[in-house]
């Protein structure tokens, strides 16, 4: 524990310190892949999250098995699961946004209650034979809806109720709900499929949604400490964009989602064309080859945790990839349905290892005050990857054969592996996100300052050592990603021409509010930034902070401004 201290670079004190940097792999046994199941918070919302998936699965199968008696078009067909998905790529951020800002727990049941509406709509059309194939695709688009708004509040709330040390775990749990879903709920809507019909699957997931919506409605969320005013809608989707471009490690695990998911999406998206060239095929062998790949998940899931103390994430993601590519061409080799169902299996076991990893590296990157918006964006590479490969590989399907789409996305899985190789998920060691203890201890201003006046300009001097300035450049880089992740709008550095060694940063905040809360976004890291900051500082003074608000009804510019 580090005395209290004061650093007036920033203006800010804090009551303690901890690493910059935490190993992500130390000598403590990794805790059991069931072990987060025993805090009943969690218990709860993963039963949530597995009827939640349920509903999203069952109505997959049923919508794209449906699309195949509804036209023989192999894009028609393949644009179900781009329909499913394109709403996550596209609202995504708003979601995300909507998350952060709102009640997470009044938003996650909501989404419930949005996709029982839109389930009961389903099954009524199919009931009453009034489904055609451009509107099977629209209210498969509604339903994908649902999905965008609920799997960021949830990504978000999964850090806040599980230790640390259990995070991994706990993620690798919503991999098994969601690979457990796609196993009984294909078996589910298989069955359905062939003894009543695809109206009853619709129905049953509006029953699931309205189930799940009142498991959420028992938990009792921690209700936000913060004393200032909540975040605008739209300043807070800039936020959240602006944090992820100006994280090295969010930027790598959104190319690397984005191509695997580009990649994986052939063999799910033509999955029912390949079921029907199976000797044999149909309903049935549609229903097993889905089980078996969720089946090969939920194995796999199980024993990610013992192996990730061993195996680096950067080795998980790209060994996953390999083998889903090989994977997938012996699914479509395969000349019996249980060799398919056995390679299929394999597929699921490399979809788990590559989608967990970057999931954990995703979560582990980002602070909790932006975590909703981050995993949104991230979700919405996902997903945009998933809904590009459906139509780009239908195309190929649809131009040539669905063999030949899937051997092509096998085949760019490894080459787009190779071109991005030196880009790195982490897993040896994670940035300590963990939220600093920080308050301002500069004097209140001497003017009146409206909430949203601004912009509001820092200015920073410092005084360096000549001979150590590309060292101190290097931290100052590292100082204006942090500062931009916070959410000033935007930083510059400046030498004095005059005085060897002499520098002065300026960053923006939007307004007075934005500044203050600067504090509340500060981490662990930050002040361990800070801390590296202040060393190179030879002055006999800290240096020097001044602060400025813009006049003349919010410039956005280092206009003239009331200083502070």
């Amino acid at each position: 524990m580090k005395k209290k201290g004061f650093d007036k670079s920033d203006g800010l004190e804090h009551s303690q310190s901890r690493p910059a940097w935490v190993d992500g792999a130390d000598s403590t046994p990794p805790p059991s892949a069931l072990a987060p199941l025993s805090g009943p918070v969690f218990r709860m919302l993963w039963l949530a999250w597995l009827a939640a998936n349920l509903t999203m699965w069952m109505n997959e199968v049923a919508a794209a098995w449906l699309m195949t008696t509804l036209t023989d078009n192999a894009m028609m067909v393949a644009l179900v699961q781009a329909a499913s998905t394109l709403p996550v790529f596209v609202l995504g951020l708003p979601s995300g946004a909507l998350a952060d800002i709102v009640d997470r727990r009044r938003f996650f049941a909501f989404t419930q209650l949005y996709v029982a509406a839109v389930a009961t709509v389903l099954g009524v059309l199919a009931l009453v034979g009034g489904l055609t194939a451009p509107l099977l695709l629209a209210l498969t688009f509604a339903n994908g809806i649902g999905m965008a708004m609920r799997w960021p509040v949830f990504a978000a709330i999964v850090p806040d109720v599980v230790p640390r040390e259990q995070l991994p775990a706990a993620l690798a749990l919503n991999g098994i709900a969601m690979n457990m879903s796609r196993v009984i709920g294909p078996i589910v809507a298989g069955a359905l499929l062939a003894a009543a019909g695809s109206h009853y699957v619709f129905l049953l997931n509006a029953v699931l949604a309205v189930i799940a919506f009142f498991l959420i409605t028992r938990w009792r969320s921690l209700p936000k400490t913060s004393v200032l005013p909540g975040e605008r809608f739209f300043g807070a989707m800039r936020v959240g964009l602006q944090h992820v471009v100006q994280s090295p490690r969010m930027r790598s695990v959104l190319v690397r989602i984005g191509l695997f998911f580009l990649q994986s999406s052939a063999l799910t998206a033509l999955l029912p064309l390949v079921a029907l060239h199976i000797h044999g095929g149909g309903p049935t062998a549609f229903t097993a080859l889905l089980a078996a790949m969720g089946g090969g998940a939920v194995a796999a899931a199980l024993v990610l945790p013992r192996l990730r103390g061993r195996i680096g994430r950067d080795a998980f993601v790209r060994s996953g990839v390999c083998v889903h590519a090989l994977a997938s061409l012996a699914v479509i080799a395969a000349p019996t349905l249980w060799l398919a169902v056995a390679a299929m299996a394999v597929a699921g076991m490399a979809w788990i290892t590559v989608a967990n990893s970057l999931t954990v590296a995703a979560q582990m990157a980002l602070p909790n005050w932006v975590r909703a918006r981050g995993m949104s964006i991230y979700q919405m590479a996902l997903m945009g990857g998933s809904a590009a490969g459906a139509a780009l590989w239908g195309a190929v399907a649809q131009q040539f054969a669905v063999e030949t789409a899937i051997v092509a996305a096998a085949v760019f899985g490894p080459l787009g592996l190779v071109a991005t190789w030196r880009l790195s998920v982490g897993g040896t060691h994670d940035i300590d996100l963990s939220p600093a203890q920080v308050k301002s201890s500069a004097p209140p201003p001497a003017i009146e300052i409206r909430p949203d006046e601004g912009p509001v300009m820092v200015t920073v001097e410092y005084l360096v050592d000549p001979e150590r300035a590309d060292d101190f450049t290097a931290v100052m880089q590292e100082t204006r990603q942090a500062r931009l992740r916070q959410g000033a709008l935007s930083w510059g550095l400046f030498r004095d021409a005059a005085q060897p060694g002499r520098y002065i940063e300026y960053f923006l905040d939007e307004n007075w509010i934005e500044h203050q809360r600067r504090l509340e976004r500060f981490t662990a890291a930050d002040v361990g930034l800070r801390e590296r900051r202040l060393a190179f500082h030879v002055g006999t003074e800290p240096p020097r902070v001044r602060r400025y608000v813009a006049e003349g009804g919010g410039r956005r510019g280092p206009a003239p401004g009331r200083r502070t």
